[in-house]
């Protein structure tokens, strides 16, 4: 965007945090049961390692192939010395859960948010694991409202399903999505967008 001429403005509208739970030991020590490990993001990546490390699991025990959706969230996995056996060829669980199968003798994990949806559980039939929450960050509301009415012709690019929900919320009672174009980062979030009758310019 810069390099065509436009200005970025950063205003994140969720934050992640780890979820703690009373099974995580239970379930870091059975990962060897596991025959496939599934990451659809980065944030899935960072809290599983610090879980395995908090748990002592060293990661060369690691027997587990692993697929992960998106180059970013497997160059996580890469950097951490894991080997990513396969990505679909599209950034979403939609197309994982078409591309990818799991052999009936095979256990699979689906490492998760919570705001995860359960397509790739229900098509692929695997266990699951919440390692994180995300959760409405309104720190910088007061900032994006200013930006909106100060800009000449504001685009509003929406990165995430709950980001949108949060916008909903925070900024539309007081900005109406009239006064905004909106660009959205995939079919996901367009969805989202749609819920709320806004179809965005752009989506990849």
């Amino acid at each position: 965007i810069e390099q065509n001429g436009g200005e970025v403005k950063h205003f994140p509208l969720i934050e992640t945090v780890e979820k703690i739970s009373q099974t995580d030991e239970d379930i870091v020590r059975n990962l060897h049961s596991y025959n496939w490990l599934i990451f659809t993001s980065q944030n899935a990546v960072r809290y599983f390692l610090e879980k395995c490390e908090r748990h002592e699991f060293p990661l060369t025990n690691l027997n587990a192939k692993i697929a992960a959706v998106g180059d970013k969230t497997a160059k996580q996995l890469q950097d951490a010395k894991l080997f990513v056996h396969f990505v679909p060829s599209t950034y979403s669980a939609d197309v994982l859960v078409k591309e990818f199968k799991i052999a009936e003798d095979e256990k699979g994990l689906f490492i998760r948010g919570s705001k995860a949806k359960s397509t790739i559980t229900d098509a692929l039939k695997t266990d699951e694991w919440t390692v994180y929450e995300t959760r409405p960050n309104t720190n910088y509301v007061s900032e994006l409202e200013e930006c909106i009415v100060t800009s000449v012709e504001p685009i509003v690019i929406f990165a995430s399903p709950s980001a949108v929900d949060v916008y909903a919320k925070e900024i539309v009672p007081m900005i109406d999505w009239r006064y905004v174009k909106v660009a959205s980062i995939g079919h996901i979030t367009t969805a989202a967008l749609e819920q709320y009758g806004v179809t965005p310019i752009v989506q990849p």
